[in-house]
């Protein structure tokens, strides 16, 4: 069998077990956010915390929650970090220090995950795991619960409230994360993922050799990464790790694993608002952006450009032997598509147009199918524009799902859009301009540039994977890259709880010949064009020079 051929039924297999998920496991979780029942350790928590899960916030007391939740465990893993060395099970590892605590912190707080260090040599047992492992599952379900909160506004009628943000945390991670974890790493672990809390000595005798690291739980930290949670691992290769990844069938597992969730959001979408017309629309367009992405990655590193590929027959470079070309571009392409940030391969190894696609991926707002919860409700931001686009075309107002989009919904969706874009380009527009930025750098012209693009990108958008080919363990990146992840993360969920909030106080408009139908294939193109038009315009000077130029070098 050919290379190609397998790497289209590698792709093929990944495609059919997200359609067969995608009906039951978003009615699963339809049901576990619009139902009435809390489960025993649910009420458990709530008396602990001290909240009251059936009383309903507004967007305003809503984002409050988030950001006081996300305070909290911000300053909770940042003085874990810099009291590590009085912790028990810290391995003897010092402090760590404090920017790069600051930046570790506000990564796993903000579900970027981004890894500036190396696992098994910085962070003791109880930083990773009451610490990171934690937060792996928590700021997961934060981005969830505000994608609920979100499907809620275009659900509700002329009311002010938009659910209580504590039982949509709680159940998510009870519910949702929690379980798909157990089962997936009892899988891996089948697979050959080692699960051990074992010492130095103990692992250098399993392994046979003298190793320097010491394992925290390899599969259960795998599943929680790729879940769409973490792009670290402790062993600092991700997902390129045998002892992480072992086999092929386990990398298509990790890759559907990373995926699962935000592409069955929309189901949960169609059901929520009594028409799954409208989640297999937003479901259509996460599945032609991906379709695409995943055959112009391929394609460009299946080419073989250069002698040395050339000679012998791909471009093995950076990639990993067990998995192969296409195998790894599918893998790259799903965790840029996605705010994973787990890798099985070199991605500053790939090719100008393979790796420039990589970064379209971020840039494109990762909503194809995107984060855990944060792909759901950033596609349903570029909806309400293309809505809106439409609507300004054919001269009346704009209308989605019922509601009016007016001037406050559109300045909401445009400052929501604008955000993410001011971050990349200014971070690194400064990286490029100060001798800090730039003495990380370890290649210049072209492809140094998009080091440092895809760098910013990355953490803008919450992803956590890296290019390589820059030292970002340094004081500059860790403070900038840090900011940018921090507004990256909690700007847009203000905005998108106070869009919800003006959604809901609306009143039904009802359907006329005049109303675009946002479930048929005429807005799934629109929708898809409005994606790709706006990343074109913003972003299309920065990667001219960088992986463009590099290409017709």
């Amino acid at each position: 069998m050919s290379s190609t051929l397998a790497g289209i039924l590698f792709i093929a297999s990944l495609l059919l077990a997200l359609a067969l998920c995608y009906k039951p496991l978003g009615d699963y979780m339809y049901r576990v956010y619009t139902g009435t029942r809390h489960l025993a350790v649910e009420r458990v928590i709530y008396r602990l915390v001290g909240v009251k899960p059936d009383v309903e916030q507004r967007w305003g007391a809503y984002a409050r929650s988030v950001l006081a939740f996300s305070l909290l465990s911000l300053l909770f893993l940042y003085a874990l970090q810099r009291l590590q060395s009085h912790l028990f099970l810290s391995l003897g590892m010092e402090p760590v220090e404090p920017a790069l605590a600051w930046n570790t912190a506000v990564s796993f707080v903000t579900n970027t995950n981004w890894q500036a260090y190396s696992g098994e040599s910085t962070m003791g047992h109880v930083v990773q795991t009451a610490g990171l492992a934690v937060q792996n599952f928590v700021s997961a379900a934060v981005g969830m619960a505000v994608a609920i909160a979100l499907v809620r506004g275009f659900a509700r009628k002329r009311s002010d409230t938009l659910g209580n943000f504590w039982a949509d945390l709680v159940r998510g991670t009870i519910r949702i994360l929690l379980p798909i974890a157990f089962v997936a790493a009892l899988v891996l672990v089948a697979g050959g993922a080692i699960q051990t809390f074992a010492d130095h000595s103990t692992w250098t005798t399993l392994t046979g050799g003298e190793q320097t690291f010491t394992p925290a739980a390899a599969a259960s930290q795998e599943v929680i990464k790729d879940l769409g949670t973490n792009g670290g691992g402790i062993f600092n290769v991700n997902s390129a790790h045998p002892f992480e990844n072992p086999t092929s069938w386990t990398n298509l597992l990790e890759i559907f694993l990373l995926t699962v969730i935000a592409a069955c959001l929309p189901r949960t979408f169609g059901r929520m608002v009594g028409d799954n017309r409208q989640g297999y629309a937003i479901v259509s367009v996460m599945a032609v952006i991906a379709i695409v992405s995943i055959g112009v990655t391929n394609w460009s590193e299946l080419s073989a450009n250069g002698t040395v590929p050339q000679a012998i027959g791909q471009a093995m470079e950076g990639r990993e032997a067990r998995f192969g070309v296409s195998n790894s571009g599918l893998f790259a392409t799903a965790t840029t598509l996605t705010s994973t940030g787990a890798v099985d391969s070199f991605h500053d190894s790939y090719t100008a147009i393979g790796g420039g696609m990589l970064i379209v991926n971020m840039l494109l707002g990762e909503v194809a199918p995107g984060g855990v919860g944060a792909g759901l409700y950033g596609i349903l931001v570029l909806a309400v524009i293309t809505v809106f686009v439409a609507g300004l075309m054919v001269g009346r107002t704009p209308e989605y799902l019922g509601k009016k989009i007016g001037a406050r919904e559109i300045k909401l969706a445009s400052a929501y859009f604008l955000v993410m874009p001011v971050l990349v380009l200014v971070g690194t527009a400064v990286a490029m301009a100060t001798s800090n930025g730039r003495a990380a750098m370890l290649n210049t012209g072209p492809h140094g540039l998009s080091e440092i693009l895809y760098a910013y990108t990355s953490a803008s958008n919450n992803n956590g994977s890296a290019f390589a080919g820059v030292s970002v363990n340094t004081p500059f990146y860790n403070t900038t890259l840090g900011l940018c992840m921090l507004f990256g993360r909690f700007v847009p969920i203000v905005l998108v709880l106070a869009l919800a909030g003006s959604l809901a106080e609306q009143r039904p408009v009802p359907a006329s010949a005049g109303t675009l139908p946002t479930y048929r294939p005429q807005f799934v193109g629109m929708l898809v064009g409005v994606t790709v038009i706006l990343v074109a315009l913003t972003f299309l000077p920065a990667l001219a020079l960088g992986p463009l130029a590099e290409g017709l070098l």
